[in-house]
């Protein structure tokens, strides 16, 4: 592999890490906060397979840097500029509808992501969309679930649904506008070209939202930059918390 495509693959690789480490953050801040015992323990579980999906993709990092730099240092030691996360994925946790909103959002597309990843010429890269494929179902099914319990339950839970929905709206476009690593990465078979799952995207969430009851928001807005490395003032915060306890005690083993 030429140097050029090693370092695309590397930072292609991280931004899947960063998906997945700053979205399971964000699902592991329900624990002891969910609305009852069961849902309590679920998103917990969901909030780890995202965490163990993060370690996955920063152990391939490490690797492809032959060990200069360990999946601990990817996820502690960098700023809020060198994190390279899709935006919808660090906003703050919200209320329980807006929640499941982006996760419905999020699971919808990562199914369609991974089904496509399997068939990546990287190895490592298609046994982590095996693994984390058989997740996804389940997590898309839960979601699925919720949005439309919720979105054809009460007048407000009605309300907040579509709600979320609204103030999540203009965060999807990004997802499905690869940047210029990823487009190389395509051509060489190794990426997942995320604008030809739009359409299928749009078809899945529109049946759901449908069933749910829940009108389709107006494309009015739409913000970006989370693959460049520029973010909403919540990710800040985040990894202020996160990376607390590593930047406190460096180089801890526990």
């Amino acid at each position: 592999m030429k140097m050029e495509q090693q370092q695309d693959l590397l930072r292609y690789v991280l931004s899947l890490g960063d998906d997945a480490l700053t979205l399971g953050h964000r699902l592991s801040e329900w624990a002891s906060n969910g609305p009852f015992l069961e849902e309590d323990i679920a998103l917990g579980n969901v909030a780890l397979d995202y965490i163990g999906r993060a370690r996955m993709f920063y152990g391939y990092a490490s690797e492809l840097t032959n060990g200069e730099k360990s999946e601990d240092d990817f996820a502690f030691l960098r700023g809020e500029r060198d994190y390279i996360n899709h935006l919808i994925n660090e906003l703050p946790r919200g209320d329980f509808a807006f929640t499941m909103a982006r996760q419905l959002i999020v699971d919808i597309y990562s199914q369609l992501f991974m089904t496509q990843l399997l068939e990546s010429n990287d190895p490592v890269l298609s046994a982590i969309a095996h693994k984390s494929i058989k997740e996804t179902r389940y997590h898309l099914m839960r979601s699925k679930d919720w949005v439309i319990k919720l979105g054809d339950g009460t007048e407000e839970s009605h309300q907040r649904m579509q709600t979320a929905f609204n103030d999540l709206w203009g965060y999807i476009p990004e997802i499905f506008e690869p940047d210029d690593t990823e487009q190389r990465l395509v051509a060489a078979g190794i990426a997942v070209d995320t604008s030809a799952l739009k359409a299928s995207f749009d078809a899945q969430l529109s049946r759901v939202l449908e069933e749910a009851t829940l009108e389709l928001p107006a494309d009015e807005w739409a913000v970006r930059g989370g693959r460049k490395g520029y973010h909403t003032e919540h990710l800040g915060h985040l990894l202020g918390v996160m990376q607390s306890v590593h930047r406190a005690y460096p180089g801890c083993e526990w």
